[in-house]
């Protein structure tokens, strides 16, 4: 094909899409989206595997083994966190041969074409499951050392409420005994701890004590200062990602590294949920991260929830309306670019959204 005409067609398919691509300097990194799949209205797996990569976005995370999502990720770059449903870990702990065949079945065809780098044992677990998680994680590494895949890191997505005393951040600490172990075990075997970071919901369970450009990374915004080691907040998400850097310190887990496994804003259905305060904290988180927090000034690896608005999700109207694409047509809910935001990637290009609202 005539390069011209190569770049024409480029030209006219992001058009389709509603996009503008422009330049961006070196050392660019977009951020991960993570994908849902609760909803009737879905675009089919290829389309959505085509829209991460049209839009420069380098990372997703899926909640189950979907073989024709994965089949599709091969050979795209695209890094991936694997969820195990919170089902699969009763059945992953209670031995090492279930572990086993969950790889050889979920991991094995699959990996190096498609790029796993974390493999997150359950989602926001509570209760009893809780007790499941370090066996399953366990066998977990276990299998996947004796497969060859060692490279993969295990690991549990869990929600802010594992801590205590989270303000100011450097109170915090882990609530339950369950989470020191969790971090003990990371901080051997070199993974992260996944964890879900929403500013909204705790500006939503506090409203009157935290200001909405506090929380959602605007102008204007009173500095937090934190009274137990002098640290400057801005925004709150740095505020919470720092409590749980100071609750895995506390635990004698101080080398384990946060990778936020999920945080966004609602553009519907609730208490200061519209498309201008999800704009601005969505933007806004991407254009932080590769700066870090106060207490860890390093780029965060993080993941936006999520890619589409989930009209089954269960929970209040704000549930289904957290997707940055809309899923009947996949145009973007409002304008926003993903690039610009960590460091350390290759890539020249970024993609500038132009939503329809």
């Amino acid at each position: 094909m005539p390069r011209m005409l190569y770049f024409a067609l480029v030209h006219a398919v992001a058009l389709l899409f509603g996009v503008l691509i422009v330049s961006a300097p070196a050392g660019v990194q977009s951020i991960g989206v993570c994908y849902g799949i609760i909803g009737s209205n879905l675009p089919s797996p290829l389309d959505v595997v085509q829209l991460y990569r049209t839009f420069g976005i380098s990372g997703m995370r899926v909640y189950s083994v979907e073989p024709p999502t994965l089949n599709l990720l091969r050979n795209t770059g695209i890094g991936l966190i694997l969820g195990t449903t919170n089902d699969d870990v009763i059945r992953l702990a209670a031995s090492d041969s279930n572990a086993a065949f969950w790889v050889q079945t979920n991991v094995k065809p699959y990996y190096p074409g498609v790029q796993i780098k974390y493999i997150a044992v359950g989602n926001e677990l509570t209760g009893g499951a809780t007790q499941s998680i370090i066996a399953a994680m366990r066998n977990l590494n276990n299998a996947l050392g004796a497969a060859g895949l060692g490279a993969i890191k295990v690991s549990t997505a869990v929600r802010m409420d594992v801590l205590a005393n989270s303000f100011p951040p450097s109170a915090a600490v882990f609530a339950q005994s369950y989470m020191i172990d969790v971090a003990h075990l990371l901080a051997t075997t070199g993974a992260p701890l996944l964890a879900n970071v929403y500013p909204y919901f705790a500006y939503k369970g506090n409203l009157g004590d935290i200001d909405l450009r506090y929380a959602t990374f605007q102008p204007g915004a009173r500095p937090v200062k934190d009274s137990g080691n002098g640290l400057v907040y801005n925004h709150l998400f740095h505020a919470m990602v720092d409590a749980m850097y100071a609750a895995l310190e506390k635990a004698g887990a101080p080398t384990v590294r946060v990778v936020v496994s999920e945080s966004g804003w609602p553009s519907a259905g609730g208490v200061a949920a519209t498309i201008g305060n999800a704009r601005a904290y969505n933007q806004g988180l991407i254009d932080h991260v590769a700066h870090g927090t106060p207490k860890k000034p390093v780029p965060i690896e993080a993941y936006l929830f999520a890619m589409f608005n989930e009209n089954q999700k269960p929970g209040d109207a704000t549930e289904r309306n957290f997707g940055l694409f809309n899923p009947t047509n996949k145009t973007p809910v409002y304008p926003i670019t993903f690039a610009g935001s960590m460091a350390a990637n290759r890539t020249r290009s970024h993609v500038l959204l132009s939503g329809t609202g």
